[in-house]
């Protein structure tokens, strides 16, 4: 159990409609030069939209356990403008753009200061235990389209 605040795991924050999700570029990260290897932004924007859905007040673990269902990456576009290297701090902004009865869409921003280093559409859907897309739950539906409107009115 955690009892100190210090030593929880880091959580990002919104700003808007905007999620904010820092990260730094560790060795592991990185391809024989120094460079973050392509598949990790992948990574870096799975943790931050991972987070984004809880800071938002939608409970994944809760909906898989009551066997409602879960979020599968459905489809992908990503585009890289600049490599990130060993010892960067990143910032991974999320925001929803279009949400559908089974799925939404993420954007996705991986941030060196005021510079894009990558970015992302990601459809997110919602599948049921026996592996079929899934209407989300009503509930978290409605957190969405806060978001989304919150954007909107940017």
């Amino acid at each position: 159990m955690v009892k100190d605040v210090q030593d929880r795991p880091y959580e990002g924050r919104f700003v808007g409609p905007e999620h904010r999700f820092a990260v730094r570029v560790y060795f592991e990260d990185t391809d024989l030069t120094g460079v973050v290897y392509h598949a990790n932004y992948l990574r870096f924007m799975e943790r931050a939209r991972s987070d984004m859905l809880r800071a938002a007040g939608i409970d994944q673990v809760a909906a898989q356990d009551a066997g409602e269902g879960y979020y599968a990456v459905s489809d992908l576009a990503i585009r890289y403008h600049r490599p990130a290297k060993l010892d960067d701090a990143l910032l991974i902004l999320s925001e929803v753009r279009e949400i559908r009865g089974a799925s939404c869409v993420i954007h996705q921003r991986v941030m060196r200061g005021d510079e894009v280093v990558a970015e992302a559409d990601v459809t997110a859907a919602f599948i049921a235990p026996n592996g079929r897309p899934r209407r989300q739950p009503r509930g978290w539906i409605a957190i969405f389209e806060r978001l989304k409107g919150n954007s909107d009115q940017s």
